[in-house]
């Protein structure tokens, strides 16, 4: 049985659905746009409003949607089956950017490290472009045959020609060992994408909070240069969070930008420092807290570790900052050894 599922919007968009199907699979099969990620429930990237119809949810990961926004009827599209017609909405629809799926061959023409467990990677795009991309969005990655493909955030800004990426190595994956033990320079890398929902909103011209742990530095390195690019006054309050002295980088280059721009503020914060330090300590959702009484007018940008994506955003909105101002990307690729930064 054949049904449909309505997206409001302008214009409004609809797509036929199998019983049984998700909500999500049936759109991108019949090639409507619609925000999504990790498809499996665990990012939050897909989340809608269910206005009406018979569905049925499968099982998803509480940071994804919380009990409070089901309550508030939303869903996750990827995890939702369509029974029979359905009426979904956006929840930021008037902030929706969409760019043309891109499957790049690109090539390895930088390759550094930038702590004991951070490389950057420098890719230049050689077929299948051009790319663009929101800054804060990211891609999926294929090294090699047999490698499975992994999802990284562009470092860069949408208007350089060099796609830049920070890959962390963690336990026992199968991808950043790879990266970390085979990969040279001049090696084909193909690159699918964009993907990913938490990028910058151009459109808000108000003072921007940006968090980011480990590897999550590299979408909040692309959000705040675009930002300062299109508005070099513009207020940016930037936290980084890292576990001990040897964890942290690009401080040069983040010095750089502070000469440049007064109104760019940068906050390094060790949760577990083996040695005495200057810099502050602790949790890094404490000391965001700790700076500000008030986020009105805000949009936040939360990067990094599940634990510490999740911890920071239910602080944000315990001090009233709405959903739709609170724009996340948790790396689920480093859940096996998620540093402690909350």
């Amino acid at each position: 049985m054949t049904s449909t599922i309505r997206v409001l919007g302008d214009p409004p968009r609809s797509a036929p659905v199998l019983t049984g199907e998700t909500i999500l699979a049936s759109l991108l099969q019949a090639g409507v746009a619609f925000p999504h990620n990790c498809q499996a429930g665990n990012c939050g990237a897909c989340k809608c409003e269910l206005i009406e119809g018979d569905t049925l949810e499968l099982p998803y990961s509480e940071y994804a949607l919380s009990a409070e926004e089901r309550a508030q009827n939303l869903i996750l599209a990827c995890r939702t089956q369509a029974w029979g017609d359905c009426t979904v909405r956006l929840l930021d629809a008037e902030e929706l950017v969409l760019h043309p799926s891109r499957v790049m061959r690109c090539r390895l023409v930088g390759f550094t490290d930038l702590t004991h467990d951070i490389k950057r990677l420098e890719l230049k795009v050689e077929a299948g472009g051009p790319y663009a991309f929101s800054a804060g969005q990211h891609a999926r990655l294929k090294f090699a045959p047999g490698i499975p493909e992994r999802d990284y955030s562009m470092a860069n800004r949408p208007d350089q020609e060099v796609l830049e990426f920070y890959i962390r190595q963690v336990p026992r994956g199968q991808v950043s060992d790879y990266v970390f033990s085979s990969l040279h320079l001049g090696a084909e890398v193909t690159v699918s994408g964009p993907l990913g929902n938490a990028y910058l909103r151009e459109n808000h011209r108000g003072p921007l909070l940006a968090v980011a742990g480990g590897s999550g530095l590299a979408p909040i390195q692309s959000i705040i240069e675009t930002a300062l690019a299109h508005d070099p006054l513009r207020s940016i309050h930037l936290y980084f969070g890292a576990r001990d002295e040897r964890d942290v980088y690009l401080e040069s280059r983040l010095g750089e930008l502070r000469k440049k721009h007064p109104n760019l503020s940068v906050e390094v914060v060790l949760s577990q420092p083996l040695r005495p330090t200057a810099r502050r300590t602790g949790w890094i959702s404490q000391a965001v807290m700790a700076d500000f009484q008030s986020f009105d007018g805000f949009k936040a940008y939360v990067a990094g570790p599940p634990a510490m994506v999740e911890t920071m955003q239910q602080e944000l909105r315990d001090r009233g900052v709405a959903l739709r101002d609170i724009h996340a990307d948790a790396f689920y690729g480093q859940a096996e050894d998620a540093f402690n930064v909350r």
